[in-house]
């Protein structure tokens, strides 16, 4: 007999709020809700619900996880309740997509603008501060000692050449940002990079140099001063929007036949002529009073204004609005070569790294082991969703009250001694490359992050254990019996060929923490059309509509999700193809169905495949065949082990 969810349904309406919900959806794994107030949501209460693995806030929406097939009866009872907007079935997710974006706030779409234009230039970034540390390294005067050389024996020509490594991206940054926003807001990328190579072009006089004086502004008209926009990163973007926006205009109103030439003609001539008349400077000198401004708070005395960035960035990333920060840091390393502000924030992966170790060492609970390891694993190498929301905020506040009070006092101790990055992009291990042009930022930064490490791990002993890691999973007495187990071993193959990747460096937190079973992740190969097979031989539970994911029980009884990209529910139809159906019986290898990576990647999506054994619980072990390596499709991806226990009484001795 089919189970009822009414009552599971009206239970979590109740904790939403019907009032506090302006509509609900639902993908394969969790239920999506569009809420007018997430702090009125009581996290604790919904989790304890039989139904619900989780919940996360994320992309807009308050998500709550269920889990594969019974979210389905479980959105359904909501639907036929009544009391809320369910805005679309199974078959309809691409309204989905566009109510989240409609009710998204002015601070959420600012986010997803900054986060859209300044992470593709985060490598380059990051690549240029290692070179600039390298050079650092090898130019010292102490380090040239012990080789019997001097800074004046290296070459001039040599350093010249060196030079074009370590300026080119700062010093046409402007039309690095131009390209990219143009590109955010649908304009065409190649007008955008000469709009921005205009305003620092070699023609106009640089503005550093008129700044101090060593060189004049273009007089034009004889009273119009015009000069480079050089460093000026809220002007490249101001440019770049206009442009776009421009661009689009006149798109709409020129005549084909005219379209291909004076569409760019005037887009490049109508926003050069907005940026050098008036826009530009203006602008550049809002940027500049800001950077006075954040400048300032970092050098409040006594450490004071570090404790307050390195004490809120947590908070930040935590709801989301983190990425701001992105475009000041740029600002700051165009302007003046260092990053303070990075330095700061950076604390708050050490101290996650503290609060992670702390519980893993002090966990009983196996499954709080392996998600306090596997959060503190990813964290090593920057990855922080995976603490933030599977340990932080996961079973009490007093762990996140830890990382936050760890991470403000680490940042007011560098803030005092004026350690500062030159670059970013780079987080808690590989951040240290980021010191390595000055010997006593390197040494400073190392002390004070270790120290924060430190501190955090004994914070957490002493006052922010969870008790619920503190309980062994399934205590069962056994003195009295004798246990005989049988063991047998499976696999699970690979559905796509890509690169492998272990489920916590996947972007979705969800995913990420274990929440809804453990498992592996893809990186697709095929940069275009990439089929979909069969893991093992079974039944499909769950056939998406969509095409973005595929429910299969194994002969043998495993619950396996391919979720194919990370928040494609957003997609109907293209560029998913479907290829079987729910309920028909599949052998391994059996064509699932296709998904076209290149398009998804085009509408700004990861196209990440994950693969998840829901029922994890019913397996003694699962464990990755290879990770960070490459598969073919129908290879071994897990490894599972089923033991299954029998218990015989005996008399005691």
């Amino acid at each position: 007999m089919a189970k009822n969810y009414e009552e599971e349904a009206k239970a979590i309406l109740k904790l939403v709020g019907e009032n506090n919900v302006d509509s609900v959806t639902h993908c394969q794994t969790r239920l999506r809700f569009v809420v007018k107030d997430r702090k009125a949501i009581d996290d604790k209460a919904l989790e304890k619900l039989p139904e619900v693995k989780g919940v996360f806030y994320g992309s807009g929406q308050y998500q709550v996880i269920i889990g594969t097939g019974v979210v389905n009866d479980v959105y359904a009872a909501i639907a036929k309740l009544g009391t809320v907007n369910a805005i679309y079935g199974k078959d309809d997710a691409d309204t989905a997509g566009k109510t989240s974006n409609e009710h998204k706030t002015v601070v959420q779409r600012l986010m997803a603008m900054l986060s859209g234009i300044f992470i593709p230039i985060i490598p380059v970034i990051a690549a240029t501060g290692l070179f600039l540390g390298l050079k650092s390294a090898a130019t010292n005067a102490q380090v040239l000692k012990l080789f019997g050389a001097v800074p004046s024996d290296i070459p001039a020509s040599l350093t010249s050449v060196i030079s074009v490594l370590t300026d080119t991206v700062f010093a046409f940054l402007p039309a690095l940002i131009v390209w990219l926003t143009f590109r955010y807001f649908k304009g065409t990328p190649i007008i955008g990079i000469v709009i921005g190579l205009m305003l620092v072009s070699p023609i106009l006089p640089n503005a550093y140099s008129v700044a101090d004086g060593s060189a004049k502004a273009i007089m034009l008209f004889g009273w119009l001063p015009v000069v480079g926009s050089q460093g000026s990163v809220l002007t490249a973007l101001v440019a770049g929007f206009i442009g776009a926006k421009l661009e689009l205009f006149f798109r709409r109103h020129m005549p084909n036949v005219l379209e291909q030439i004076l569409t760019p003609f005037l887009t490049m001539l109508v926003t050069f002529a907005i940026m050098i008349m008036g826009v530009g400077p203006i602008v550049h000198a809002i940027e500049s009073g800001m950077l006075v401004g954040v400048e300032a708070v970092i050098h409040l005395p006594f450490g004071i204004g570090g404790f307050l960035i390195g004490a809120a960035y947590p908070l930040m990333v935590l709801i989301g609005i983190h990425q701001t920060m992105i475009a000041i840091e740029t600002s700051l390393l165009a302007s003046t070569g260092l990053n303070p502000l990075i330095t700061l924030e950076a604390m708050y992966g050490f101290a996650n790294l503290g609060v992670a170790l702390a519980i893993f060492l002090r966990a009983r609970s196996n499954k709080a082991k392996a998600t306090s390891m596997g959060a503190f694993t990813s964290q090593l190498f920057g990855v922080s969703e995976p603490t933030l929301f599977g340990v932080l905020i996961r079973y009490n506040f007093r762990p996140l009250i830890v990382t936050v009070l760890t991470s403000g006092i680490g940042a007011a101790i560098l803030s005092m001694l004026n350690v500062a990055a030159n670059s970013y992009g780079l987080a808690v291990v590989p951040s240290y490359l980021m010191y390595i042009y000055n010997g006593h930022a390197l040494l400073w930064y190392t002390i004070v992050s270790l120290g924060t490490v430190v501190a955090a791990f004994v914070a957490t002993n002493a006052f922010a254990i969870p008790k619920e890691v503190l309980t062994p999973d399934g205590d069962v007495e056994t003195a009295n019996a004798v246990i005989s187990s049988t063991v047998s071993d499976n696999k699970v193959y690979a559905p796509v060929g890509g690169e492998t990747l272990a489920l916590d460096q996947v972007s979705d937190p969800v995913f990420a923490s274990g929440m809804m079973g453990e498992g592996m992740a893809i990186k697709p190969a095929e940069p275009g059309i990439n089929k979909v097979y069969a893991l093992q031989a079974g039944t499909l539970s769950v056939v998406a509509d969509t095409g973005h994911a595929y429910g299969l029980t194994t002969d043998d009884g495993m619950e396996i999700l391919v979720h194919l990209g990370i928040d494609t529910v957003n997609f109907k139809g293209a560029p998913f193809t479907v290829a079987v159906k729910a309920g028909q019986h599949v052998n391994q290898g059996d064509l699932l169905g296709t998904f076209d990576q290149a398009a998804i990647k085009k509408a700004g999506l990861d196209a990440t495949t994950i693969v998840l054994i829901t029922n994890s619980k019913s397996y003694a072990r699962i464990e990755p065949v290879a990770v960070d390596t490459t598969v073919q499709a129908g290879e071994d991806l897990l490894a599972v082990q089923r033991e299954d226990v029998k218990v015989e009484s005996v008399e005691p001795a």
